[in-house]
């Protein structure tokens, strides 16, 4: 059962009262801030400035561990309040978790030692694995443990990807990039079979929402995961005909669940295609990459930014939008822009997977504007919520 101290709740300020309001404003404003520069630094504009390994390395590694992770850190450690029923990091610990992530993107932007920079890395990660875990194992919820072994893992990615940092070994960043981006992928696969049958359900008014199938579920989160511990250890940095077979199973089980989840009705609701959307290119990235892997197409890159940009970015879009209305007392309502927010990230895929292999600079140009519009609509309309108390006067 969970007790809250109402008075001491009501105390805190309300930016630090749940997690999802300091995570998903600082993510949102480094998604809206690091794209600019990104793109900047490619087009030859910051000849005098280079973060730690170079711009490549930042760019990769901060839009996965940066960007991502603090919205995943924010959703979780929100949501397992839900789960368990126990208080959830508040005040000044969920301040100090907020001061080692920030602490971690300035050093790496700004290019403290990697001997320095890494340890403040990697504590963000320990902390918030630390933090679930002890939430969850403090009631015995198994079904959630899961997610703490994704985590543990994302840890590991991490140490890889800052090993290679350290080393100046371009291939190790990468391998622990690209395996902490399919282990995001394994949690979105569990967190989105969850929610997104039930949002659905909710959201058009129905009865029951869809009885999920257990076995594909495992076979998801698995399936991801292991494309995870590939990538790790250099495997998947190849291609291989049998990988190419895992990678189509993969975009099958994903697109077997969204033709299970379907209905017509999410077109008029912003909150579901929106979700529907994301997880569909998921698919689109799965099948790019079996191509790849079978040898029928040149790189994987424009298949891994269907994953990053269209699916990953898409569904953090797409969630924090429904959450912070949710956790803000206020009814499941888009704001004004907010359906166009999710119109520009989609174009914006769009142009960095297809339009950028025959145009680059055209395709990229406008898959970052599209970018920075999309967030800065986010931040413009859903900052004052995330600073301000709830509607209904609820602590949290």
């Amino acid at each position: 059962m969970q007790v809250i101290d109402r008075r001491k709740a009501l105390s805190i300020p309300p930016v630090w009262r749940l997690a999802f309001r300091p995570f998903f404003l600082a993510g949102s404003v480094y998604a809206l801030l690091a794209i600019p520069l990104w793109v900047a630094a490619w087009s030859g504009l910051l000849p005098d400035f280079q973060p730690a390994g170079g711009w490549l390395a930042w760019h990769r590694h901060e839009m996965l561990f940066g960007f991502a992770m603090a919205i995943v850190a924010g959703f979780l450690l929100t949501a397992v309040q839900t789960w368990t029923g126990q208080t959830a990091p508040s005040g000044r610990r969920l301040m100090g978790l907020a001061v080692v992530w920030l602490a971690a993107r300035l050093s790496w932007l700004f290019g403290l030692p990697a001997a320095w920079l890494a340890p403040l890395d990697l504590l963000f990660l320990l902390a918030l694995a630390w933090m679930m875990a002890g939430m969850l194992w403090a009631v015995r919820q198994k079904r959630n443990y899961p997610i703490v072994v994704v985590l543990s893992l994302m840890f590991g990615a991490d140490v890889l990807t800052l090993t290679g940092l350290l080393k100046g070994d371009d291939g190790l960043q990468r391998q622990g990039v690209l395996a902490g981006l399919w282990l995001v992928a394994a949690l979105m696969a569990l967190i989105g079979g969850r929610v997104i049958p039930f949002f659905t359900q909710r959201g058009l008014g129905k009865v029951d929402a869809v009885k999920p199938w257990v076995w594909l579920d495992i076979a998801l989160l698995v399936g991801s995961g292991v494309v995870g511990l590939l990538h790790a250890f250099g495997t998947a940095l190849q291609p291989h005909p049998l990988l190419g077979l895992l990678f189509v199973a993969i975009g099958i089980g994903h697109l077997l669940r969204l033709a299970r989840w379907y209905d017509h009705g999410i077109w008029k609701v912003g909150l579901l295609w929106s979700l529907h959307l994301a997880m569909l290119w998921l698919v689109v990235a799965a099948f790019g990459l079996a191509l790849w892997h079978f040898g029928l197409l040149t790189q994987p890159s424009p298949a891994l930014h269907a994953l990053s940009v269209g699916s990953m970015s898409g569904l953090i879009l797409a969630m924090i939008a429904r959450v912070t209305l949710g956790h803000t007392g206020r009814p499941l309502q888009l704001p004004a822009g907010i359906v166009g927010a999710f119109v520009l990230l989609n174009v914006g895929t769009a142009s960095r997977v297809f339009l950028s292999v025959a145009w680059p600079v055209a395709g990229l140009w406008l898959a970052a504007t599209c970018w920075v519009l999309a967030f800065a609509l986010y931040v413009w309309r859903y900052a004052p919520m995330l600073v301000s108390p709830r509607v209904d006067g609820h602590p949290g």
